[in-house]
């Protein structure tokens, strides 16, 4: 039986990559996995099989929107759902398999099955128990529950993230639970093919914790593309009745009831940590009040020897999130330095505008009586994004009103999830606003929208 140097547990973003930087570091590592597929909730149910939905209903609504608007004439394409959903499984596949690859091309051994931490440095795997040096948790997380609403994806019609990536035909109808990333895109999605989607969300914004500006023009255009939203809403339970649910909720402004019918519900109400049947409990890894692993600035635990990383710790839930703390964990153990900017980690929804932001919002600033100026830019003064039919939205960042030293940017817009990384490179170097401004950016880009917010930060943007 080998003795490795580092026992992964999890092989999604953040386990994967652990292992395999712990790998180019010269470890001896093995990474336990119970699916059939390596990549966890991320490449198998959550961001890439998402994507390849969001990315199909977009094209599918600009041939109905704006193909015409361009010249572009014909009959309007129709939704084969069954080849939809084959090329949501195909790219899947393809980068699942690409984990695979990467774990034989860095001699990473695969140990498939549930695991089970017996004690520091022994890590059970079906029957057979394996010594090693060092474990790291990366075992993810789940859909959280709410209290009288019952998943059940395999009947297609109270469904929860996963289930609404399968579901058995389009629905009609469909209320989501949840205003956040995940609601929000999914619903996107099935607005896009032909259902009505209705948004009950308890808090009275969507999106909490965004930008305060970008949360009204997100949901201004949402609602433009058809989705309704009932916010303040305290959701009481879900009955499901001939193939069809009722949500009953309360809205909490004047405690009235109410109820809405749908062929579909999804429940989309954030994830909570992972981390069922580790054995935590029994080697003395602490917990904290939510069920996260506590873990020190190293990322270890309670117990030496014992770390953990990514949806299974504090902090935002997000791979590459997850990603970052495994390469830095995995420098750690192998007597390096590790270290994650968790002021610097951006967020993206991939919805039709992409909404983007990094570092504080303007609310986060004032709240800490921090002096900034706000430079704001709007696609509608950015030629490309005209050209696009994306004029919506806008820029805006945050820069400390002595220094000028970037501290934040909110996106809405087209690329953003792309564009937003110009800003994080800049926060990670110090820079400020007027470094931004004064360098050269490509025309016609959207990304002259970044430079443009910059330059109003300063003397003012030019084409605002």
């Amino acid at each position: 039986m080998p003795t490795y140097d580092l026992i992964v547990i999890g092989a999604g973003p953040g386990g994967y990559v652990c292992a395999i930087r712990a790998a180019q570091l010269g470890l001896k590592v093995a990474c336990v996995e119970r699916r059939e597929t390596l990549g966890g909730t991320c490449l198998n149910v959550g961001c890439i099989p998402s994507k390849a939905l969001l990315h199909a209903s977009h094209l599918l609504h600009e041939t109905h929107e704006n193909f015409e608007k361009m010249g572009l004439m014909g009959a309007k394409p129709k939704v084969d759902w069954e080849k939809m959903q084959g090329y949501k499984a195909e790219t899947v596949g393809g980068n699942t398999k690409g984990i695979e690859f990467l774990f034989k091309k860095n001699k990473i051994d695969w140990l498939k099955g549930w695991a089970s931490i017996e004690a520091p440095g022994k890590v059970k795997v079906g029957d057979t128990v394996h010594e090693t040096k060092n474990i790291v948790i990366a075992s993810g997380s789940e859909p959280a529950s709410l209290k009288g609403v019952e998943v059940d994806n395999a009947a297609g019609i109270v469904v929860d993230s996963t289930g609404a990536l399968s579901l058995p035909k389009i629905p009609k109808s469909m209320v989501v639970i949840g205003a956040g990333v995940i609601g929000l895109e999914l619903g996107s999605v099935y607005a896009r093919l032909g259902a009505e989607v209705t948004v009950v969300e308890y808090l009275d914004a969507i999106t909490p914790g965004m930008d305060g500006e970008v949360q009204k023009q997100f949901q201004r255009i949402l609602a433009k593309q058809g989705l309704k939203f009932v916010l303040g809403a305290a959701v009481q339970e879900v009955e499901v009745e001939k193939g069809k649910a009722e949500v009953k909720y309360k809205l909490r402004k004047d405690d009235s009831e109410h109820e809405i019918k749908a062929e579909c519900v999804l429940v989309a109400t954030g994830r909570r940590p992972y981390v069922t049947g580790l054995g935590l409990d029994k080697v003395g890894v602490a917990l904290t009040d939510r069920g996260f692993v506590q873990i020190d600035k190293h990322w270890q635990t309670s117990v030496p020897g014992i770390y953990a990383i990514g949806d299974a710790v504090p902090g935002p839930m997000l791979a590459h999130k997850a990603e970052d703390e495994g390469m830095a964990v995995a420098e750690v153990i192998a007597g390096k330095h590790g270290h994650v900017n968790y002021d610097i980690i951006p967020g993206v929804i991939y919805t039709t505008p992409e909404v983007a932001s990094v570092g504080l919002t303007e609310e986060a600033a004032k709240a800490n009586d921090r002096k900034i100026k706000v430079g704001k830019f709007p696609f509608m003064g950015n030629a490309r994004a005209k050209a696009l039919f994306q004029a919506e939205g806008f820029v805006k960042m945050i820069a400390d009103a002595d220094t000028d030293r970037v501290l934040g940017c909110h996106i809405i817009g087209p690329n953003a999830g792309e564009m937003i990384h110009e800003v994080s490179v800049a926060m990670e170097f110090g820079a400020s606003a007027q470094d931004i401004a004064l360098t050269c950016h490509a025309h016609p880009t959207c990304s002259e929208a970044v430079r443009e917010a910059a330059l109003a930060c300063g003397d003012g943007a030019i084409h605002a």
